[in-house]
C-alpha cells in the first residue's frame, strides 16, 4: 500500500541518491502526522470559539489539580513565555472569564490565576474533543501495532531529550 510520502521519497531518491531513504520516509510521515493532529486539534478548538494558546494556558491551570491555579511567572515558565505575554495572555482569558486572577491567600504580595467554572467547561470540551480526534487516528493500528509504535516513539523521544 502506497500512500503521499512514497511519492515524495521517490523524487528525492532520484535526485539525491545519496539520501537515505527510509530516514526521509519516517520523518516525512512524522512530520505529516503532526501537520494532521495540529490543524484537526485547530478545527476542534475553533468550534469551540478558542484558539490554541488560549487553550494551552487553560490546559496549564487544569494540569495543577483543583483548585487550578498557578501564578502568571509558573505558567510563563511553563509555555515558555515573558512575564508580558502571560500578562497579556492572562488579561484576555480574563475577560472572556474563563480565569481569575486574586492575592494569595498566604502571601498577599503574590497573584495567582485561577480556572474560572468556565473556563474548566470550555477545556474539557476542547480536550474531549481533541482526545477523540487522537484516538480515531491511533485506533487504526492494533493494540499490539499501537504497543511497538509506543515502545519506538519512546526510544526517539529519549534520543532527543539528551539535546537540551
Amino acid at each position: 500500500m502506497k500512500d503521499s510520502i512514497d511519492d515524495h521519497v521517490a523524487l528525492w531518491a532520484r535526485e539525491l541518491p545519496e539520501m537515505d531513504l527510509r530516514v526521509e520516509g519516517i520523518a516525512a510521515r512524522l512530520q505529516k502526522l503532526t501537520r494532521y493532529l495540529d490543524r484537526r486539534r485547530d478545527a476542534v478548538l475553533a468550534a469551540h470559539g478558542l484558539q490554541y494558546w488560549e487553550f494551552k494556558t487553560l490546559h496549564m491551570l487544569r494540569r495543577n489539580g483543583a483548585p487550578y491555579q498557578a501564578t502568571p511567572g509558573e505558567l510563563a515558565t511553563r509555555l515558555g513565555l515573558s512575564p508580558a505575554t502571560m500578562t497579556n495572555r492572562l488579561d484576555a482569558l480574563e475577560r472572556r472569564g474563563y480565569v481569575d486572577r486574586g492575592h494569595d491567600r498566604d502571601d498577599r504580595r503574590k497573584v495567582v490565576a485561577t480556572l474560572t467554572p468556565a473556563g474548566l467547561k470550555i477545556w474539557q470540551q476542547g480536550i474531549g474533543d481533541i482526545s477523540q480526534v487522537e484516538e480515531n487516528l491511533i485506533h487504526q493500528l492494533s493494540h499490539t501495532d499501537q504497543d511497538h509504535l509506543l515502545v519506538l516513539l519512546r526510544r526517539l523521544v529519549l534520543a532527543t531529550e539528551g539535546d537540551h
